[in-house]
């Protein structure tokens, strides 16, 4: 009888910051095991040593094939990369650990392309490490598209209150309102609209949000980015029979969504969407990628150097993550022979 829990990849991230310890958190959580088969890919002795600090009394146990291994009761599944060295300590800023994260990545969404895994869900990964490492990549976002070969995508959070998608995210503000085109907005509706629909949601309503301040003011504000790249794609996604309402100012459309007027808000920038999610609360958000060729959610934090290895990161957003991740394979996640 074929195992009905979808497998699911849960990548490192930086072995020097949360992640290891994040994630011997999570897998402690009886409720994950029940929904699905986790298995980490990353660096085993990284997990061994959060485990310690922990003392949850896992066993971190080694798989060379993760479509052959069967879930151990009391263990944590790894697939163990090696890549990262004895000597890495946690908390540390460093190359090695960056170019570690990157190969955890990688390997995660081989599997995923070939059907071995049916999501990843990664823990955080330190830009400033992978730049060291050699991979100049803003983030993860960037990295599992490239690696998947896919162009139109975009970053959605998700928490309980609140549904956000940005129309860019790692750029400096000026870099991003410079480069945001019409057509970039109305793919991210596009996007926002076929995610929600799969969720359930008949007639997703969404909102899109402004760049200046009270959506420029007849032209008093900005320079009339409105009227130039977001206009013209609310027009033609409504044309097309979407609903959409904007550009919404940016200082109400916030809680217009949190009191249940729209599903989800398209935002212009990186702080524009981050902000008001994050003010909810850090446990409860999920940042997810629409657009790959598989599911991929991940934690909605950093890698919090200044507490790693010291037994107080909340694991939260990382179980709220995996069990996003099993809800949106929907009825694949609960099929059975």
């Amino acid at each position: 009888m074929r195992n009905p829990r979808p497998k699911i990849a849960i990548t490192m991230g930086d072995p020097a910051g949360i992640g290891p310890e994040i994630i011997v958190k999570a897998l402690a959580h009886p409720n994950i095991h029940a929904i699905c088969d986790p298995v980490v890919i990353g660096d085993a002795k990284f997990l061994e040593r959060a485990e310690k600090i922990l003392g949850t009394g896992l066993r971190i146990q080694r798989v060379d094939d993760i479509s052959a291994g069967k879930p151990l009761e009391g263990a944590i599944n790894c697939l163990d990369l090696n890549v990262a060295p004895e000597t890495l300590n946690f908390g540390e800023l460093s190359g090695l650990a960056g170019h570690a994260a990157f190969e955890f990545i990688r390997c995660a969404v081989e599997l995923a392309l070939q059907g071995k895994v049916q999501a990843i869900c990664t823990a955080p990964l330190n830009k400033a490490s992978l730049h060291l490492g050699g991979h100049p990549y803003p983030g993860h976002t960037e990295l599992l598209a490239e690696f998947s070969g896919v162009r139109d995508y975009a970053m959605m959070l998700s928490s309980p209150q609140l549904k956000v998608i940005h129309a860019t995210t790692h750029q400096g503000l000026v870099d991003a309102i410079e480069t945001l085109r019409p057509e970039r907005v109305y793919r991210v509706i596009l996007l926002a609209h076929e995610a929600l629909f799969a969720s359930g949601i008949p007639s997703p309503r969404i909102a899109v949000c402004a760049i200046n301040p009270h959506s420029g003011e007849q032209g008093l504000f900005g320079r009339g980015e409105e009227e130039e790249k977001i206009i013209p794609a609310i027009t033609r996604a409504t044309q097309e029979g979407m609903s959409v309402d904007g550009p919404v100012p940016a200082d109400t459309v916030f809680y217009k969504a949190i009191q249940g007027e729209y599903d989800i808000v398209v935002a212009m920038y990186h702080d524009q969407g981050h902000i008001p999610v994050k003010l909810l609360g850090f446990e409860a958000g999920v940042n997810i990628t629409l657009g790959l060729p598989f599911i991929r959610t991940s934690v909605d934090h950093g890698t919090a150097f200044d507490i790693a290895g010291k037994g107080l990161a909340d694991e939260s957003s990382l179980v709220e993550a995996i069990i996003q991740a099993v809800e949106m394979l929907g009825p694949v996640a609960r099929t059975t022979d």
